[in-house]
């Protein structure tokens, strides 16, 4: 957990919007520790290998502090999706700050604001 916190990762981007997934009511931003991985990951959803990938460049802390507080509902990190060393980041406390940890939603809350599921494919 502290690797990831101080690490730069690469999030793609989708029509400048982050690139996620939605499972299970929980918005999963994809990140990738380097561009071959990324590349790695785009080739196994069909893109071509001299397909320019978008990405935007952060260390992990500010994903979990910063960037998915400010998503509306639920959400995480994967990192190196699809891979052997891949790993997930949920929205738990002790991971994400507790303002967006699901762990810590009264109940009754889950309906509306941080908690709620936001639709579509990019956050």
């Amino acid at each position: 957990m502290g690797e990831f916190r101080r690490t730069p990762v690469l999030i793609p981007l989708i029509n400048d919007s982050l690139m996620s997934a939605e499972l299970s009511g929980i918005r999963w931003l994809y990140a990738f520790s380097d561009e071959q991985e990324l590349a790695r990951f785009a080739a196994s959803r069909g893109a071509a290998p001299e397909t320019e990938l978008s990405y935007a460049r952060a260390v992990g802390a500010r994903l979990l502090d910063v960037v998915i507080p400010a998503i509306e509902g639920p959400a995480g990190v994967v990192l190196d999706a699809g891979s052997e060393q891949g790993m997930v980041f949920p929205p738990v406390s002790g991971i994400v700050p507790d303002s967006a940890a699901i762990d810590l939603i009264e109940p009754g809350q889950a309906d509306s604001g941080p908690g709620a599921p936001v639709a579509g494919g990019a956050a």
